[in-house]
């Protein structure tokens, strides 16, 4: 349970590093309001075309009496639609993760310069960064579906279904959206996709009690895009946690001031060299 509380903690002082460090705020919302409006128009098509989709799997029901087929078709839009929402919450990381790479790697190293001084590097050039990154998100996807098909599966059976199963499959969520995350700074070290989910399972408790409680926020509107810099720094020192790189401080010794000789502006631009 101490770990649950941890992880927990790591999501409170990731925000709390960003409303320190306003200007990366900022520069961290960028990619989230782009794959925003993507996954907006994709969520609203569902919405609109969920009972049609239902009707077509379904032809079997064609002849049944009211209100069983109403209540048939109902039941399994609604389960369509919550399975969408699902996917989409840890695929809406993966894809911003993806598109707002540079963006993130900027704001991880700086996490990690506040905690001690330096920030590792993979050494590699960005579009290979991008690669591992896409095929890494692909894998984490293709995972979370077979675990969404088999959660909608015993979404069916009496009582479990309605209880037991949704509180999984908000484990489940919360589970890779913060391999997600830690993946920001765990791939800067050269840790790729299964030492990182062996590192999070070791300590699967202290994921949930970071994933979990996203994945909760970011079923509200809007708040994915606004908690996703926040999340990013949290998730880079639960990494440190994982790999026991220092302390968990989170930089709580900082009090802002002097943030802007201490923290480069993510906007600016290089100073010119000198010429002497």
């Amino acid at each position: 349970m101490r770990d649950l509380g941890l992880g927990f903690g790591y999501f409170i002082k990731g925000q709390r590093w960003v409303a320190r460090h306003g200007r990366w705020w900022g520069f961290g919302l960028l990619p989230g309001l782009i794959t925003l409006v993507f996954y907006g128009a994709a969520l609203v098509g569902l919405g609109f075309w969920a009972g049609d989709l239902t009707a077509w799997a379904t032809p079997f029901a064609d002849d049944w009496g009211s209100p069983w087929q109403a209540l048939f078709r109902g039941f399994l839009t609604a389960l369509l639609c919550a399975f969408g929402l699902l996917l989409a919450v840890v695929s809406f990381t993966a894809v911003t993760l993806l598109i707002g790479q540079p963006f993130y790697e900027s704001l991880s190293e700086q996490v990690d310069i506040t905690e001690d001084g330096t920030a590792p590097e993979s050494g590699l050039p960005l579009w290979r960064e991008l690669l591992i990154s896409a095929v890494d998100s692909l894998s984490v996807v293709l995972r979370l579906v077979c675990y969404g098909v088999l959660l909608f599966a015993l979404g069916f059976l009496p009582v479990i279904g309605q209880t037991v199963i949704p509180v999984l499959g908000f484990c489940v969520s919360g589970f890779f959206l913060a391999e997600e995350l830690t993946a920001v700074a765990l791939q800067r070290r050269g840790i790729r996709l299964k030492p990182r989910l062996a590192l999070l399972r070791r300590r699967r408790t202290l994921a949930l009690g970071f994933g979990v409680p996203l994945v909760l926020l970011f079923l509200l509107p809007l708040v994915a895009v606004f908690l996703m810099p926040g999340a990013v720094a949290g998730a880079t020192l639960l990494a440190r946690d994982l790999l026991g790189e220092g302390g968990d401080g989170a930089g709580d010794g900082d009090d802002g001031a002097g943030e802007d000789a201490a923290t480069p502006d993510p906007l600016a631009k290089p100073a010119a060299p000198s010429q002497d």
